[in-house]
């Protein structure tokens, strides 16, 4: 009955919301078959079958030092091409769809929210669909990485192709903070969910957030300083999405 009433709030405050921005992290995407990074069965609790753990892989100095072993781990743990959008990505994009003005303001790299349809999208750690040759610029789409053998090389110049995502070591592009901290300022409604929001500089920007109302859904409960949590709701995010109109 407690939860009902949670869900009802939740709903109110998305109803009689103008400017929604919707900030989640990898708790997000679980639903779809994507594990998260720092829970209990989370990736970097797992044994790495590598020379090093899995986190210190995710790092620019590994990548720039081990390209080759790095893009066996990538491929082979960061991208789950077969995963699809669960009930908080579909609902998100309906919403957006009948109108309703919604920001989201994703730590993932996966691409859930643009498949299900959301077109309003800031991609603060890029995305697995784009990959760049480091020496021409050159734009490279999933597949060409995946049906790469060994070190993907770009076919004009042989350059070394990255991933256009942000891995450890490494800055968050300027423009795609400054979105975010608009979308932050102008938003009168605020809900994270699936983030330990434990990684810099994203768990900063929330701090841009200056308005009455904001929402956590997670499994556990956050820490926001200087922030009062108006909505606290423990469990999957999906779940609680699929339950709103």
């Amino acid at each position: 009955m407690i939860q009902d009433t949670k869900i009802q709030e939740l709903q109110d405050l998305i109803n009689n919301a103008n400017k929604i921005v919707f900030f989640g992290g990898a708790g997000v995407s679980t639903e779809s078959g994507i594990p998260d990074f720092r829970s209990k069965d989370g990736l970097y609790k797992l044994k790495s079958i590598y020379d090093k753990p899995y986190e210190e892989m995710l790092s620019h100095h590994y990548f720039k030092n081990n390209t080759e072993t790095f893009y066996e781990f990538y491929k082979s743990f960061m991208i789950k091409k077969d995963a699809k959008p669960n009930n908080a990505h579909l609902y998100l994009a309906k919403k957006e769809k009948e109108g309703k003005n919604i920001k989201i303001i994703t730590q993932n790299i996966d691409g859930l929210h643009q498949l299900a349809g959301s077109k309003n999208v800031i991609e603060l750690h890029g995305s697995i669909y784009r990959n760049y040759c480091q020496n021409c610029g050159r734009f490279f789409d999933l597949d060409y990485i995946l049906n790469s053998n060994g070190i993907p090389r770009c076919n004009v110049c042989n350059g070394i192709i990255k991933p256009d995502v942000v891995l450890y070591e490494e800055s968050l592009n300027e423009m795609v903070l400054t979105k975010a901290i608009i979308a932050l300022q102008e938003a009168d409604l605020l809900i994270i969910a699936g983030t330990s929001l434990s990684v810099y500089p994203a768990n900063g920007l929330i701090n841009y957030f200056f308005g009455d109302n904001i929402v956590v859904i997670n499994n556990d409960e956050l820490n926001i300083s200087n922030k009062k949590v108006k909505l606290f709701i423990k469990d999957k995010v999906g779940k609680v999405f699929s339950k709103l109109n």
